[in-house]
Order: structure tokens, then C-alpha cells, then sequence
């Protein structure tokens, strides 16, 4: 499971092999993003990870730094301090090595030793489907849990507000300079529908890091053949809803075109903190679906939540266009949260 976005770490593809090589008896080092230019190709918190013998895992960049860091890793696990690299891109560079433009990136690069036996908490926390912050000293690259060792006030104080924002982020005060990664489980992605749309939808979000789940009761839309390796469950869309408990990290999207399935959805997604909620339908439908929510004691603010009708205006046709036009709306609501 690679996990996404820039709140969500660490991405088992760098950990799985990093605790590999460890195990292995290879020495590791850890690359860590802390801070990007404005339109960074890997946010805060991602990862590279390299073994003493120079394999690889996992991106801090583009492609123009990772030689630069990849150096400063191997002669980290020769026993050099841990370091944090700060690199300036000039346009030209950018330009050469596939980016939009130039910037700035800091890296901390240290010695997986010294941090492993967190990363290991954190990934049993993320197991139980628990969020956790790892605060890093940027001048040594100690690593503790919120919660599991001392931290200045302050600095407590930042990791628990990263935390409940959900987003990684550099911090500095009298202590030093520190770095709060946020280890949180995958966004959610609900689907009530399992139609032809949803076919579409339901891989293009598992490829951008989404939990799926598709809620249909009609069985002969609802199967494993559709939808293989998919979480597919039959009940009604209301009952499902109530066993997902859908919470600030979770979208939820009605495709159905039937109000006996996508209303109860709605009943329940509009009394949730899902983040995103949106419904297929025309601007005819909406307001139909508008005028029924309404007679059931929604208030306008609530019904206001509904993306409808669903998805950004592309001129979609096909479930897959379609598909796309709703995926690209549940990110741009997503990420609508400024730093």
C-alpha cells in the first residue's frame, strides 16, 4: 500500500524494504523531505531509503537531487552525522529534470537506526487504523511519538495541531528546529453504485492512494467479477454507511440515479464529517434530490455539503471521463485546505 498524500506516511513500499535490509543485516539510511518549494513532485514526509549498498527505495524528488542525497546517505552509514540538505533549483534545472518550475527542498538525511523503532510503532498504530505524529530533531535526527517521549511544550503543542490537521510540517522555536510527519491511515473512498461509472472510478482512486469500498445491494452490479480485489458489500447503502462510520477523512459518492439507494446514503453521509459528498445526477435531478432532503428536516448548509451534479465541469461523457471529472473534484476538496 503507497500512500499518498502529504499527510500520510510512511508509505509501505520505502518501510517494507527498509526494515527488509535492516533485517537483512544491511545498514539503512533515511531521506526525509521537510520542507518543498510551492509545487514540490514529493510533499513533506516523503521517503528514500538506501542500503549501504547503494539500492534504493522510494523518491524525494524529481529525479534532479536523489544523486546528491544518495551520497550523503552512504557516507551517513559510515558514520557521518545526520545532515539536513538544502537544495536550490534554478527554472533551467527544473526544466531539464521534468519539473514546472524551480524552488527550493530540504532534506534530512540520517541513519534508519536511529528511528527505526518508531517508524515500527507507528506502523502497528496504522495497522489498528490509528493516526500517530513522529517529531524528528532536525540537528541530530532522533526520532520520538507524540505521546511516547519528552517534547518541549511547544513542540507538543505543533505535533498535536499537525495532528488534528492532518498534515506534516517543519517547526522551529528556542529548542531547535524539528520535523512532525503525520502517520494516518488512506483516505476513504465510498461508493454507492456499483455501475459503470464505478468501474472506472473505484481503480483510479485506489491508483491515488483511496481505501475503497463500493456499497450496492443489487447483487448482479455488486460482484467480484466488476469490481475483483474491490472491499464490495450488499447491504443497503444507509446500513452500510452506519458499519463504515465515515469520519473527516472520508468521501463519499452516490451513483445510482435511484433515490431508494442514494437518499439513505445521503441521510447518512450529510449527518457524518466526510469531507467530500457528492451525487451523479442532472441539475433537474439535484434540485428533485434537493426538495426530498429538505422534507426530511435537512436544512440548507447541509444539503449545501452535496456536490451535485457530481464532478468538476470537463464536458465528461463516458464513465471514465465522468470518473475522472469526480475524482479530480474529491482532490481539489481535499486539498482545498491551505497550509
Amino acid at each position: 500500500m503507497s500512500l499518498p498524500t502529504d499527510q500520510i506516511g510512511p508509505a509501505d513500499d520505502v518501510f517494507d524494504a527498509a526494515f527488509a535490509w535492516r533485517d537483512a543485516g544491511k545498514p539503512v539510511a533515511l531521506a526525509t523531505v521537510v520542507s518543498t518549494w510551492g509545487s514540490s513532485p514529493r510533499p513533506p514526509g516523503s521517503h528514500l531509503g538506501v542500503s549501504a549498498e547503494g539500492e534504493m527505495t522510494g523518491s524525494v524528488s524529481g529525479g534532479c537531487i536523489e544523486g546528491a542525497v544518495v551520497k550523503e546517505a552512504l557516507d551517513i552509514l559510515k558514520g557521518a552525522p545526520a545532515q539536513v540538505l538544502d537544495f536550490g533549483v534554478s527554472d533551467q534545472q527544473a526544466w531539464d529534470v521534468g519539473l514546472a518550475c524551480g524552488g527550493a527542498v530540504s532534506v534530512l538525511v540520517r541513519d534508519f537506526a536511529t528511528s527505526a523503532d518508531v517508524y515500527a510503532q507507528a506502523r502497528t498504530a496504522l495497522a489498528s487504523g490509528e493516526s500517530s505524529a513522529l517529531v524528528t530533531r532536525l540537528d541530530s535526527g532522533e526520532t520520538v511519538m507524540l505521546g511516547k517521549g519528552d517534547l518541549p511544550d511547544a513542540v507538543a503543542d505543533a505535533a498535536r495541531k499537525a495532528l488534528t490537521d492532518d498534515k506534516s510540517r517543519a517547526c522551529s522555536g528556542d529548542d531547535g528546529d524539528w520535523f512532525i510527519e503525520v502517520v494516518a491511515p488512506p483516505r476513504r473512498l465510498i461508493v454507492v453504485g456499483a455501475v459503470h461509472i464505478a468501474q472506472a472510478l473505484v481503480p483510479m482512486a485506489a491508483m491515488a492512494g483511496f481505501r475503497v469500498t463500493v456499497v450496492d445491494p443489487r447483487r448482479a452490479y455488486a460482484s467480484d467479477t466488476r469490481f475483483p480485489g474491490v472491499d464490495v458489500r450488499t447491504d443497503w447503502p444507509d446500513e452500510a454507511l452506519d458499519d463504515l462510520k465515515p469520519d473527516s477523512r472520508t468521501a463519499i459518492v452516490t451513483l445510482t440515479h435511484d433515490p431508494k439507494l442514494d437518499d439513505p446514503a445521503l441521510d447518512r453521509a450529510l449527518r457524518s464529517p466526510a469531507f467530500y459528498v457528492g451525487s451523479l445526477g442532472s441539475s433537474r435531478t439535484q434540485a428533485k434530490r434537493v426538495e426530498r432532503l429538505a422534507e426530511v428536516g435537512f436544512d440548507e448548509e447541509a444539503i449545501g455539503r452535496i456536490h451535485g451534479p457530481i464532478g468538476l465541469r470537463i464536458g465528461a461523457k463516458s464513465p471514465a471521463e465522468i470518473a475522472v471529472s469526480i475524482l479530480a473534484e474529491i482532490i481539489a476538496r481535499m486539498r482545498s485546505t491551505p497550509d
